[in-house]
């Protein structure tokens, strides 16, 4: 019997390619890198989605008659937002065959709690539901360490790359971060009305998370990998 053509055998390809269903580890070779704005996109539309429908609500529900019978302006901005995470997460999979860890977490609190929130028309829920998810990702990024994984680093890994010193501090920061936020959470929507719970939502979470983040950057720019490219040609 012949041996294959080894030509063949090369181009054959590798059953372990399929083998993962969720993301793997941000420095694990061969992960498969997304555009970082496209990845950005696709992990705060939703967020950027469920503002606009809320905002517009009424608007929304005069072109798309069936949203009319939801309810109020946050049930359309719930049931928007619920739209708008299942399409990210479709995108992410047909771009990469893998489902990313964190925002796929996410949208099953954000279809377990909207689907509760318009079944119920009770926006308890839904404003209880980024206390849960902060708690969540926070608990998991700093129970990660714990087993020597860096989890942040999941998510942030197609916009730089760190060593394994730089995203377990900067995993340990954000989970705190995490934790506070949920805080924050809880404070705003059982003291403050839902118009500023929402609106600080989107402008009270994004700045301060922007502003978190700018001040990592010392951080990582000290622990900093060359560029693959860079590295290439250096060899």
């Amino acid at each position: 019997m012949s041996n294959p053509d080894p030509a063949h055998r090369s181009e054959a390809k590798d059953p372990a390619d399929d083998a993962h269903l969720f993301e793997t580890d941000p420095n694990a070779p061969g992960r498969k890198h997304m555009n970082p704005l496209l990845k950005m996109a696709l992990e705060l539309g939703p967020l950027l989605v469920f503002f606009f429908a809320n905002a517009r609500g009424e608007w929304i529900a005069e072109r798309v008659p069936f949203l009319a019978d939801i309810g109020g302006p946050i049930f359309v901005g719930t049931a928007c937002f619920m739209i708008a995470t299942a399409i990210a997460l479709s995108v992410s999979w047909a771009m990469t065959r893998t489902l990313p860890i964190m925002p796929l977490l996410s949208g099953v609190i954000v279809l377990v709690f909207g689907a509760l929130t318009l079944w119920l028309q009770d926006e308890t829920f839904i404003k209880v539901k980024p206390t849960i998810i902060n708690t969540m990702f926070g608990l998991i990024l700093l129970g990660g360490l714990m087993f020597g994984k860096s989890f942040l680093g999941y998510v942030f890994d197609s916009a730089f790359r760190l060593d394994a010193e730089g995203w377990r501090i900067l995993t340990l920061r954000w989970g705190l971060f995490f934790l506070a936020m949920a805080l924050v959470n809880e404070v705003i929507w059982r003291n403050f009305s839902t118009d500023f719970w929402i609106a600080f939502k989107v402008w009270g979470n994004m700045p301060l998370s922007i502003i978190f983040t700018l001040l990592q950057l010392p951080l990582m720019q000290r622990h900093a990998l060359p560029d693959e490219s860079e590295a290439s040609k250096e060899g």
